[in-house]
C-alpha cells in the first residue's frame, strides 16, 4: 500500500470531549449527544450565553478547560475562519465546519476556503458545507439535527456510511430496514479531508464490518486504490453508490470510443477492477450493506430459494433471469431428503414451492429446509412476508424462521429471509433475525442485486489486486489527428497486423499500385480517402474493387474528397468486427474500450470498458462478455474466429498506448476484423497532443 498523507482523524471520529460552538446548531449537537448517552465531556461555546441545554457555556475557545477531541463549528463563514484558527492553537483533534458559502458559492467563498485551509494547518476539518458525523458506537454526535439511528450495544458491530450529500446522510440514519449503523460521516466540500481518507481511517475501527460510500466524485484515485487493498486485508467489503451518469467529454467527437466510454462506464470499470461493490439505487445500497454485514463477501453466485407459493417461486426465478445469480437444478440425491419430508404431492425443484403441507410443522420444515441449504450453495433464500402484528397472529411465520435458522446452523450455511413486499416486515423483526445470523432482504430484485454484488466482491478477492492505474500528466493545448496510414503504421510497429497497402497522391499512382497489389496479393482491394475521420459517413471508402479499371474509377471519385488516398488489400471473410479504443481520462488514466465494431457501433453500444493496464485474461473476459461474442464461436456455419490473435492485437494496441501515454489523447481501431486466421486492423485513428508552436 502506498504511503498516503493523512491528518489523523482518530480523535475527531472517537472523541472523548466535544466543543459545540455557536447558537442553534451547536445546541442541537449537545442535545443529540445527550439523547444518545454520550459519556464524554461536552463544552458549549457561546459569547453571551452562560448555559446551553443545561450545560455551562464558555465564552471563547481559549476558556475551554482542555483541548477538545472534536469540535462542531456552527457559525457563519466569516467567523468560522477565526474559530478554526483558535481551535488549532488549542490543540483540537479536529472540527466540523457546518457553514456553507465557501468554494461552492462565489468568489468570496473561494477566498474564504483558502483561508480556512491555511487556518487549519494539519488539524483535520470536515467540510465546509458539511453536516458532520455520527458515531453510534460511542454515542458521539457532531450533528446539528435529529437522526433516526440507534446506539450500538457493547460488543455489537455495524456498518459505516460516508456520504457527500448531507440530506442523503440524514435519510440513511432514518432507514427502518434493520441495518445496524456504526458511523455516518458527511464530506461537504472536502477542503482538507476527502472521502477516501475518511474511508481508510474508518475501516480500522474493529466495530465496523462494512463500508458504504455515497459519492459524487472521487477525491484521490491513489487513495481509493489503497482503500481497495485495505478492504481486502481487513476482510471488510466496500460498497459504492456513485451518482452522475453524464456523458464523458469528447474531443470534438472524432472517435467512436469517446461516445462509448462514458464517465459512468469508466467509473464502473475502476470500481470493478478494484473489487468494490457497485449499486445504482438507495434500496440496493442498503440491502447490500445488510447482506455484507451479516455474511460478508460471498464465494459464488449459486443460490436456493424456498417459499410456500408457486407464485413466489416463479417471481424469483424470473427476476434471476439474465443475472449472475443462478438457481441450479438439484440432483436426485439432493432431492431425496426433501421429497421424503414434503411427500409425493410436492415437486422438488430450485426454486422450491414447498406448498403448505408442512406449514406450522417445525420438524418437517427444518428437514425440508436442511435438504435445500445443505448442498453447498452460496446463498439460501426463504421468501416470507409477515402479517400485520396488530391485526393478525404471526406464530406460524416465526416457526418457519426458527426452522430456517436451525437448518442454516446445522449446515453452516448462509441465509436470507426475502420479503416480497418491503412493507410486510417491521424493523424489530429484521433486527431480531439479524441477531440470529439471518439477514432480512427487502424486495426480491434488491435481494438478488445484493447477492450478486456480494459475490462480485468475493470473486474479485479471489484474484490478486491489479496494478495501479497509470498516472498521467495534464497535456498542453493542441492536438493532431494522424491519418489512417500513419496510425496503422504506428500500431504495426507494436505488432498489430494491418492489411498491406500504400499511400497514393495521383491517378497514375493508383493505377500502378493497383496492378502491383493485384499481382502480388490479388483482388479485391479497398480504396479510402485519407484525412477523413468517419469515412463511411462521408462516402469516402470504396470496397470490393476487383480490377485496375475499378480502382481507377474509385480514385477519380475519391480525389474529389481528399488529395491523398490509401489503397490496401481487402480482408476476406471476417467472422466478426470489433472496435478497440483508448481514451485519456484525467482521473483514471488510460481507458480501454472493447466493443462490437463496424458502422453500427454507436447504435449497438455493445462494449466493455477496462482501466489500463490489463492482462490477457481480462481482455479475453471482456471480449467474451460482449453480446456479439457468439459470433466468435462460429455462427450459422461460419468458421471460428482466431481469439488468440484477437487478444494479441488488443495487447499490442495497449502496449502502443502505454508507450505513447505522454502524448496520446485518443485512439480508435474500428473495425478490428476477426478472421479464422488472424485479426486485422482495417481502420485506425489516433489523436496525439501537439502543443501549439511545436
Amino acid at each position: 500500500m502506498p504511503e498516503l498523507m493523512t491528518h489523523g482523524l482518530e480523535r475527531l471520529l472517537r472523541p472523548k470531549s466535544i466543543a459545540a460552538i455557536g447558537g442553534l446548531q451547536a445546541a442541537r449537537v449537545v442535545e443529540q449527544c445527550r439523547l444518545m448517552g454520550y459519556e464524554g465531556e461536552i463544552w458549549p461555546v457561546h459569547p453571551t450565553k452562560t448555559e446551553v441545554e443545561g450545560l455551562p457555556a464558555f465564552a471563547s475557545i481559549a476558556d475551554l478547560p482542555g483541548s477538545p477531541d472534536g469540535a462542531f463549528i456552527g457559525v457563519n463563514r466569516h467567523l468560522t475562519i477565526d474559530i478554526v484558527r483558535a481551535l488549532k492553537a488549542k490543540g483540537c483533534g479536529g472540527a466540523i465546519c457546518y457553514a456553507s458559502g465557501f468554494l461552492e458559492s462565489d468568489e468570496t467563498g473561494g477566498r474564504l476556503q483558502a483561508e480556512l485551509i491555511e487556518a487549519a494547518g494539519d488539524m483535520p476539518v470536515l467540510g465546509p458545507n458539511c453536516y458532520g458525523l455520527i458515531n453510534y458506537a460511542d454515542g458521539a454526535l457532531l450533528w446539528p439535527d435529529q437522526q433516526g439511528g440507534k446506539r450500538l450495544k457493547q460488543g455489537q458491530t455495524g456498518v459505516a456510511i460516508i456520504a457527500q450529500s448531507s440530506n442523503i446522510a440524514i435519510n440513511f440514519s432514518m432507514q427502518q430496514r434493520g441495518l445496524p449503523l456504526a458511523y455516518i460521516l458527511t464530506a461537504g466540500n472536502q477542503a482538507l479531508v476527502g472521502t477516501s481518507e475518511m474511508a481508510l481511517t474508518i475501516l480500522d475501527d474493529p466495530r465496523v464490518t462494512t463500508l458504504g460510500m455515497y459519492v459524487e466524485g472521487f477525491d484521490s484515485i491513489e487513495s481509493m486504490e489503497a482503500l481497495a487493498q485495505k478492504s481486502r486485508d481487513l476482510n471488510k467489503p466496500v460498497v459504492i453508490y456513485k451518482v452522475g451518469k453524464s456523458a464523458h467529454s469528447q474531443q470534438a467527437a472524432l472517435t467512436h470510443t469517446a461516445s462509448l466510454a462514458g464517465s459512468h462506464n469508466i467509473t464502473s470499470a475502476f470500481l470493478k477492477r478494484n473489487g468494490f461493490g457497485q449499486v445504482e439505487s438507495i434500496p440496493a445500497f442498503l440491502e447490500t450493506l445488510k447482506l455484507l454485514h451479516v455474511h460478508g463477501a460471498l464465494q459464488g453466485y449459486r443460490a436456493t430459494s424456498m417459499s410456500c407459493s408457486g407464485g413466489e417461486a416463479s417471481i424469483i426465478a424470473d427476476a434471476a433471469d439474465g443475472r449472475k445469480v443462478t438457481f441450479d437444478e438439484l440432483s436426485a440425491k439432493q432431492k431425496a431428503p426433501i421429497e421424503a419430508a414434503l411427500g409425493p404431492l410436492v415437486t422438488v425443484a430450485n426454486p422450491l414451492d414447498y406448498h403448505t403441507y408442512c406449514w406450522g410443522n417445525r420438524e418437517l420444515m427444518e428437514t425440508a429446509y436442511s435438504g435445500m441449504v445443505g448442498n453447498g450453495f452460496d446463498m439460501n433464500y426463504l421468501i416470507l412476508d409477515f402479517p400485520h402484528r396488530d391485526r393478525c397472529e404471526d406464530w406460524e411465520w416465526l416457526i418457519a424462521v426458527d426452522a430456517f435458522e436451525a437448518a442454516l446452523k446445522k449446515n453452516k450455511a448462509k441465509g436470507a429471509i426475502v420479503i416480497g413486499m418491503p412493507e410486510n416486515i417491521s424493523e424489530d423483526y429484521a433486527e431480531s433475525f439479524m441477531q440470529r445470523g439471518i439477514v432480512s432482504l427487502y424486495g426480491i430484485d434488491d435481494a438478488l442485486t445484493a447477492t450478486e454484488i456480494a459475490a462480485d466482491i468475493g470473486t474479485a478477492w479471489q484474484s490478486k489486486l491489479p496494478p495501479p492505474s497509470l498516472k498521467l500528466q495534464p497535456l498542453a493545448e493542441g492536438q493532431n489527428t494522424l491519418d489512417e496510414a500513419q496510425a496503422k503504421q504506428q500500431l504495426a510497429d507494436f505488432g498489430v497486423v494491418i492489411p498491406q497497402g500504400k499511400r497514393i497522391t495521383s491517378l497514375e499512382q493508383a493505377v500502378e499500385l493497383a496492378n502491383e497489389l493485384g499481382n502480388e496479393i490479388g483482388f479485391p482491394l479497398v480504396l479510402k480517402a485519407l484525412s477523413i475521420a468517419h469515412k463511411t459517413e462521408h462516402n469516402a471508402v470504396r470496397l470490393n474493387l476487383r480490377s485496375e479499371p475499378e480502382v481507377k474509377q474509385a480514385a477519380i471519385d475519391l480525389f474529389a474528397l481528399s488529395d491523398t488516398l490509401y489503397l490496401e488489400a481487402m480482408v476476406q471473410s471476417p467472422v466478426a468486427e470489433l472496435i478497440v479504443g483508448i481514451t485519456r481520462d484525467a482521473q483514471f488514466g488510460l481507458v480501454l474500450t472493447i466493443g462490437s465494431g463496424g458502422i453500427l457501433v454507436e447504435i449497438l453500444k455493445d462494449a466493455q470498458t477496462l482501466i489500463i493496464p490489463v492482462d490477457r485474461s481480462q481482455i479475453e473476459q471482456a471480449v467474451l462478455s460482449l453480446k456479439s461474442a457468439p459470433l466468435l464461436a462460429g455462427y450459422r456455419g461460419k468458421p471460428k474466429a482466431d481469439v488468440k490473435s484477437t487478444i494479441d492485437a488488443i495487447m499490442a494496441i495497449q502496449a502502443y498506448a502505454i508507450s505513447t501515454s505522454e502524448t496520446l489523447i485518443e485512439l480508435d481501431v474500428n473495425p478490428l476484423l476477426l478472421c479464422a486466421d488472424g485479426a486485422y486492423a482495417a481502420d485506425a485513428l489516433i489523436i496525439i497532443n501537439t502543443p501549439k508552436g511545436e
